[in-house]
């Protein structure tokens, strides 16, 4: 295996062009494709490299390659060109268990007569994977490095998870997961930065990254996936409180813990990275970009419009209150916390994964310093949007028999977080509510362009902003 990974082969020339038409027909059906309801126009390939000979009886091709689409009508959502890292298996034909996987048949190119796939499903392409990054393989342009200080057993049997999302992940025996980025920049990404920073810290709110994979390319630096431990019986976040929230459980105690697990990681990471202080030079611009996005989904989603003026006097009041002499304190944050970026293990310890940020943002905005407010924010939205999730709760009566669910488990949490720092998040309410509006805002967008009937949620979350003092 280790021979498999350390010796690298040129792609025969044309195996782009004979993939292409396959390609353009598969990706745009990819959960973590980015660019959806737009066809791909064309792809241009930044590199391929060949893991696996393609003349043996199971090809691995490792690929990067640019989806070329129309724009988005004044949007920045789906940027044409983004570039994605794709895992092409080849094979003579499939069996039955990789007829998920199909890609198609090649019918000219260098692999004409074959079968393409997606690699992930196929147990060897994913081993051989864990025995590069076990080995500090270099093939190509591809680095697969790792912790030496942590063991990578051989002859952990992978398994790929279906319920991804933005990106694909592979569990090796229970024992690691590799989550592979699948629209990748060049750049340092948090996905990795942060973690190996929490890491030195000592913080244990976040399993440490083991191994990882880069590509280096003309200069720059690709992240492509990170190797970290798998918490074997780990109960996503998102999963567990519709559970006890159907069942008509109080969910308080857990939310209040994972109030405390999401302040140990803010307070490692402002010991692990630079603090700075927000002003009102810097507070200026916030409120402008809080603002434009505001006016930008007004204009995408008319039904914004009544509220649009009680929303604004949330980011005007920011602004005053920073021209007042008010500063604040901004760090490195999680930049996407909701309950599915929330693992709780089987005795009771919460974790946190998933530093990645909004994909949709440029790298270098998501590795900007926030106010750890933005981190919270984005938790009591995810509280309100479980409580609506689940239609009714066993012995109770009225119209939202799960509001008092959602505010007990957002009292709950700014407790435990300020049980940790000492600061509880709703003594500063002009701040907490400007970021609540600010995420409310965005989620109104999003429901109305990809979930409709998801739209109740966050439009009773707006009529509640507006209307707050």
């Amino acid at each position: 295996m280790s021979e498999a990974v350390t010796r690298t082969a040129p792609p025969g020339p044309g195996l782009l062009a004979s993939l292409d038409p396959l390609l353009r027909d598969w990706l745009p059906r990819q959960r973590w494709f980015a660019g959806k309801g737009r066809p791909v126009t064309g792809l241009s390939l930044v590199t391929a490299t060949e893991l696996l000979p393609a003349k043996g009886p199971i090809g691995l091709y490792h690929l990067l390659a640019r989806a070329h689409q129309p724009p988005v009508p004044g949007g920045t959502e789906g940027v044409p060109g983004d570039c994605y890292q794709l895992l092409i298996g080849v094979r003579e034909a499939l069996p039955p268990r990789l007829a998920p996987a199909l890609i198609g048949h090649l019918t000219e190119g260098p692999l004409a007569g074959r079968t393409v796939y997606e690699a992930l499903y196929d147990p060897q392409p994913a081993e051989v994977l864990l025995e590069a990054l076990r080995s500090r393989a270099r093939v190509g342009g591809l680095r697969f490095e790792r912790d030496t200080g942590q063991e990578i057993r051989t002859g952990l049997v992978p398994r790929m998870m279906t319920a991804e999302q933005s990106n694909s992940s592979v569990v090796y025996g229970d024992t690691f997961i590799l989550k592979l980025l699948r629209r990748v920049v060049s750049g340092v990404n948090p996905d990795l930065e942060l973690p190996l920073a929490l890491a030195r810290e000592g913080c244990a709110r976040v399993p440490a990254p083991t191994a990882w994979m880069r590509a280096e390319l003309s200069g720059e630096s690709y992240v492509l996936g990170v190797l970290q431990p798998f918490v074997q019986g780990a109960s996503d976040g998102w999963e567990l409180a519709l559970r006890e929230l159907a069942k008509g459980q109080d969910f308080a105690a857990e939310a209040r813990a994972l109030g405390r697990a999401t302040a140990e990681v803010h307070t490692a990471l402002a010991r692990a990275l630079p603090v700075v202080t927000l002003g009102h030079a810097r507070v200026g611009p916030l409120v402008e970009a809080m603002t434009e996005r505001l006016e930008a989904a007004v204009r995408a989603v008319p039904l914004l419009r009544p509220h649009a003026p009680g929303l604004r006097t949330a980011f005007e009041a920011l602004a005053d209150l920073s021209a007042e002499g008010h500063t604040w304190t901004a760090q490195r944050i999680h930049g996407d916390l909701h309950l599915g970026q929330c693992l709780r293990s089987p005795d009771g310890r919460w974790s946190l994964i998933d530093f990645e940020g909004e994909p949709s943002k440029p790298l270098a905005e998501r590795r900007l310093p926030q106010p750890p407010a933005r981190d919270i924010a984005g938790m009591l939205r995810s509280f309100d949007y479980a409580a609506h999730s689940v239609p009714r709760v066993p012995g109770t009566t009225g119209t939202s028999p799960a509001t008092g669910w959602a505010d007990a488990c957002r009292a709950a949490y700014c407790t435990g977080y300020a049980e940790v720092t000492g600061l509880d998040p709703r003594t500063d309410p002009v701040l907490l509510r400007a970021f609540e509006t600010d995420k409310a805002v965005y989620e109104v967008v999003y429901e109305a362009r990809h979930r409709p009937d998801w739209l109740p949620v966050p439009l009773a979350a707006v009529r509640r902003l507006a209307a707050s003092p």
